[in-house]
């Protein structure tokens, strides 16, 4: 069996068949259990907010992307970077160019592991800015993880340019890239159980129906609908680069997220839970849109 192969079911079983049994075994639980709990009532301010807050996040963390691919070249003699609001390119040639193609994602992964470090330390009193780290941090680890995994099988990726740099082989590749997909669900887990929103009575959520509806309520139901305001950011480009990028993202973890969501713990509740504002992330969403589409579509030349 080629290493191709071993990624190829591996793929499989991370994305599609361990998330489907692990809901399925949900569902069966929920079932056989009394249903004597009343589910709380939803909050589309939470929601609508929500979706505004991971639209922000994923555009910050894709041009933070784009950005340390650019800057690294940019310091390099022989290369002429140009910075887009989807994009970036450049000019020249260098040995180091291969390496990076790397930095972008360790840029996203990096922030993606810093926003998940001050959620967990409860950085912000509001529900918004955990909201916010929240979906930093599910940007960022969740745009990098993918990469490595195509990188593996694809040497025109960025990263699987940066793995031909360091001389990986098959085995590195395939090694690294059953690493990044076992990262997957431990990700969306530990995500899950950070989750800020509004539990009934501001307390930790004990019964597995209620989990179930706060995680759609608070991340799966925002993040779908924040993807046709995600794709306005990045058009004009090819459909499939417009859409594969914030499927991809936003899918891999959130089938993960809301199938485990029955086993999801207390912290997702968080302990204080204020009002959730919509106001102040619709104007960050708008200014970055203006920028995206007004200041970086052109292009920035970095030369």
């Amino acid at each position: 069996m080629s290493d191709a192969h071993v990624i190829g079911i591996a793929v499989l079983l991370v994305v599609f068949i361990a998330p489907a049994s692990l809901g399925l075994a949900g569902w069966c639980r929920l079932r056989r259990a009394p249903d004597g709990s009343r589910t709380s009532a939803w909050n589309w301010r939470l929601i609508v907010a929500s979706a505004l807050l991971y639209a922000l996040a994923f555009d910050l963390t894709f041009f933070l992307q784009e950005l340390f691919l650019v800057l690294p070249k940019a310091l390099t003699p022989g290369l002429r970077p140009t910075l887009f609001h989807n994009n970036h390119t450049w000019q020249g040639q260098s040995p180091l160019t291969g390496l990076f193609q790397g930095t972008g994602a360790l840029a996203t992964l990096s922030s993606g592991i810093l926003c998940a470090v001050l959620l967990w330390r409860g950085v912000g009193r509001s529900v918004t800015i955990r909201l916010f780290w929240f979906w930093m941090a599910y940007s960022g680890i969740f745009m990098a993880l993918p990469q490595v995994v195509i990188g593996a099988l694809v040497a025109q990726n960025d990263v699987g340019m940066a793995m031909a740099y360091f001389g990986m082989g098959t085995a590195g590749k395939t090694a690294a890239a059953l690493v990044a997909l076992a990262a997957i669900p431990l990700t969306a887990a530990t995500l899950a159980n950070l989750l800020p929103g509004h539990a009934p009575e501001g307390k930790h959520i004990a019964d597995a129906r209620e989990r179930q509806h706060f995680v759609f309520r608070s991340a799966t139901l925002p993040a779908l609908l924040a993807l046709p305001l995600i794709v306005l950011f990045r058009i004009p480009r090819e459909w499939i680069e417009v859409l594969l990028v914030p499927v991809l993202v936003t899918m891999i973890g959130l089938l993960w997220m809301q199938a485990g969501a029955w086993r999801v713990g207390h912290r997702a509740a968080g302990d204080r839970a204020g009002a959730v504002a919509v106001v102040p992330p619709l104007i960050a969403v708008l200014a970055l849109l203006l920028i995206f589409q007004l200041l970086l579509r052109p292009g920035i030349r970095f030369y």
